[in-house]
């Protein structure tokens, strides 16, 4: 079973055909509760227009024997009292049930005695029954003589005519007859029409619902399949870019503004991102293995010709190679742990302690600062600053300065030098890795381009930036902006 809806394609045709069956159901449901009830109510109204004219021929001193009502075939009739009794009732009834009066046959006593139509002294007796009193008060149910009851009380049952036997709806109306007193006449409709009405709408939807339910299936797992044919093209193609490790490939971006679309091109831009970080990380490894090959071969070579002639060692190329190579697989363990998502530490440091700390013994090297707190990591941000003077000694003529100031919620941080600054175009470049201008080359004391580069990458982990520019007595300023102690730390772009 899981397996057969394991697809969203069949889930959604599921869902789609169980909502349609719910919803068929109840609106089925509410259809023939409806066409029963109009049915019934039909049938009720038959019945008591069928009362309400024999209650009209009693009002009229109609006699029992001569009352229209009593004819009918497919309307039974029952006159009943006061006290229950039945006075008459149609003549071909054989059974009934659900008028309260079970029986069928007249009482011959009373209903003979009323039809000598002798109406001379019972008036006092009659005046008794119609429930009036001799100061001419009524009660709230008193009804006139030949008065008829206004409204008629429902009830279902079944009754027997003439050997057929059937569903009825009857109604009960009471009436005040001049020589009888106070009758209920109960007449009856038939119930047919309604159960066989309500029993055909009961097979034309058993018939009907299934096929419909089968129709929106098929339309909603045709529909589904046909938009959901990019999302297996898009699948195809990132299973064949993973078995092929090309990263230059793109999944087939739709031509509609839906979410699918939208899945295709932020997988596009997703692939873009993966290869240009692939492709980062494999240069990084070329520069990183041609960086540490020149300072090994060096030493390498070095050692053996110290090997071969111990007299010509030249211990001090020995030792600087060693501090290079060692300075080099630092830089490359401390870019490696920033790739890899390391979060700086929360501790608080105060940059201008930091600067003339870090400014301490170095040469033409002036400090203006003021007391500010960043929150980060302490040596991570010695590291920039140490990154920051190195290069400004690479390229200053005779003076370095370096500032520390408050400008609304950051610290500025900036070191100048009075060297030829860097153009324009190269302000941006020269902070990725292994990058060296030929000037910088022509003059490197053995850096290996990776300075600016961790610079910039530790003040992002940092929330802040790192720019280059030019610094107002000419030569170049490097600006490091953090978020100071306590406020809010963003993400900004480097």
């Amino acid at each position: 079973m899981s397996r057969l809806f394991g697809s969203v394609r069949s889930r959604a045709t599921l869902g789609a055909t169980l909502v349609v069956a719910v919803a068929l159901v109840a609106a089925g449901a509410a259809v023939l509760l409806s066409l029963r009830a109009n049915l019934t109510g039909e049938a009720g109204t038959r019945a008591e227009r069928s009362a309400q004219a024999v209650a009209s021929e009693l009002a009229a001193r109609t006699p029992l024997g001569k009352l229209s009502g009593l004819d009918a075939e497919d309307t039974p009739v029952q006159i009943v009292d006061e006290d229950g009794v039945l006075l008459a009732a149609s003549e071909d009834l054989e059974r009934i049930s659900g008028t309260g009066i079970a029986e069928v046959t007249p009482s011959p006593a009373r209903s003979d005695g009323d039809d000598d139509g002798d109406d001379g002294d019972d008036g006092d007796d009659r005046h008794d029954r119609s429930g009036r009193s001799d100061d001419d008060g009524r009660d709230d149910d008193s009804l006139d003589p030949g008065e008829i009851a206004q409204g008629a009380s429902y009830t279902n049952g079944t009754a027997t005519v003439d050997g057929d036997t059937e569903d009825y709806r009857f109604a009960a109306v009471e009436v005040e007859t001049p020589d009888r007193g106070r009758l209920t006449v109960h007449a009856g409709a038939p119930l047919a029409a309604e159960h066989s009405a309500v029993g055909t709408a009961l097979t034309s939807m058993l018939i009907g619902f299934p096929l419909l339910l089968g129709v929106v299936a098929a339309v909603t797992w045709l529909v589904t399949g046909r938009a959901l044919r990019p999302v297996e093209g898009i699948r195809r193609e990132m299973a064949a870019i993973t078995a092929s490790e090309d990263l230059r490939r793109r999944v087939p971006e739709p031509a509609t503004h839906d979410e699918i679309a939208r899945l295709a091109r932020t997988t596009n831009a997703t692939l873009a991102a993966l290869e240009s970080s692939v492709e980062r990380q494999r240069r990084f490894v070329a520069d990183a293995s041609h960086e540490l090959r020149s300072p090994i071969a060096s030493l390498r070579t070095q050692l053996e010709v110290a090997a071969a002639h111990p007299e010509l060692l030249d211990l001090d190329g020995a030792v600087e190679d060693t501090v290079r190579l060692q300075n080099l697989a630092a830089d490359l363990l401390l870019l490696a742990r920033l790739d890899a998502g390391e979060r700086p530490a929360g501790t608080r440091v105060d940059l201008a302690a930091l600067a003339r700390e870090e400014a301490a013994g170095r040469e033409c090297v002036t400090v203006e600062a003021e007391a500010v707190e960043v929150s980060g990591s302490r040596g991570q941000l010695g590291r920039v600053l140490a990154n920051l003077l190195d290069n400004a000694q690479r390229h200053a003529r005779e003076r370095i300065t370096v500032t520390v100031r408050r400008e609304g919620d950051q610290a500025v941080v900036g070191v100048a030098d009075d060297g030829e600054g860097v153009a324009g175009a190269d302000r941006e470049r020269i902070f990725e890795r292994f990058v060296r201008l030929d000037a910088a080359r022509s003059r490197d004391d053995g850096g290996a381009g990776l300075g600016l580069a961790i610079a910039r990458d530790v003040a992002v982990r940092h929330g802040g930036t790192l720019t280059a520019g030019a610094a107002p007595a000419g030569g170049a300023i490097f600006e490091l902006r953090l978020p100071l102690a306590g406020a809010d730390r963003g993400t900004p772009s480097a």
